[in-house]
């Protein structure tokens, strides 16, 4: 019970990321790999806030929240739309969204110097819970309560808003989406903003988990994130979601039973096994372009 709650704990924020990744891909077709450097530079943030601007966590989350969104606005603003035109913008995005993500861990690397960087002792209560036997700590609850009370939030705008009418219909078809009065460029714009948010929030999740930020923990979890979305089914929110949860699951399990040199190995193997059984993925379907 304990291995299992701990798999849904960081499983849930695999899916909190992948679901900003998704996001983007769902509505636009487009894959916005400045997504972990968003993660990586919001953990900073986040102990920043905390440590030299006095705040407590719950303050801090919505602060990172919104830093987040703009840096969101901002790679659209400078790493996509200016190559909307283009016949090749979809390769030319994914080349230099990861250009900016460079500049960003740069600027990250210039602020804060390689060293690993933690919150301050205190910051966090170390209250512990005892559910089914296993050992649940205050930490992992608000990590949960989070990730699925944004999940719950997207799922709503997503279906049941105007807002997310209008996302729907870019995925479904950009043309006529104009012709019918939806403001293409501006749900663009607010889809960036909300993946990167959702990243943002991931990120000081993760760092609250194992108490570290660094520099690299976005390239780090940046090939799990694009594997939770492939096997639960691209442009799927849903599938990112239960694409997540299997993945820390794996993780834990495979650790427990056989080793965290394994790690990895089980984890993707495990995923590598569902594409062969289900190559579109858990919730794909051959309509991949989905919200």
């Amino acid at each position: 019970m304990q291995q299992l709650l701990n798999g849904i704990f960081i499983g849930s924020i695999y899916a909190l990321f992948a679901i900003g990744f998704t996001l983007v891909f769902g509505i636009l077709d487009r894959l916005n790999l400045a997504h972990p450097a968003v993660f990586a530079a919001s953990a900073f943030v986040g102990i920043e806030l905390v440590e030299r601007g006095g705040l407590s966590l719950w303050a801090a989350l919505p602060l990172v929240f919104v830093v987040g969104a703009v840096l969101g606005l901002l790679i659209e603003r400078l790493a996509f739309r200016p190559l909307k035109g283009r016949a090749d913008a979809h390769f030319a995005g994914l080349i230099s969204s990861i250009a900016l993500a460079g500049m960003l861990i740069a600027l990250l690397q210039w602020r804060y110097g390689p060293d690993t960087r933690r919150f301050p002792p205190g910051s966090f209560p170390d209250t512990r819970f005892q559910v089914f036997g296993a050992q649940v700590t205050l930490v992992q609850v608000v990590i949960l309560a989070v990730s699925l009370a944004l999940m719950v939030g997207l799922t709503y705008m997503v279906t049941r808003t105007r807002l997310g009418r209008g996302m729907r219909a870019v995925a479904e078809n950009p043309t006529a989406a104009r012709v019918l009065g939806v403001n293409v460029d501006r749900v663009t714009a607010v889809t960036f903003a909300i993946s990167s948010a959702l990243g943002a929030v991931a990120g000081v999740l993760f760092a609250i988990n194992v108490n570290t930020a660094q520099l690299g923990m976005g390239a780090a979890i940046e090939l799990k994130g694009l594997a939770v979305i492939i096997v639960g089914g691209m442009g799927s929110l849903p599938g990112a979601l239960i694409g997540g949860l299997l993945l820390g699951l794996a993780e834990v399990f495979a650790v427990q039973y056989i080793g965290s040199s394994w790690v990895d190995v089980i984890a993707f193997g495990l995923l590598f096994v569902i594409l062969l059984l289900r190559p579109q993925g858990l919730l794909g379907a051959r309509k991949v372009r989905e919200v």
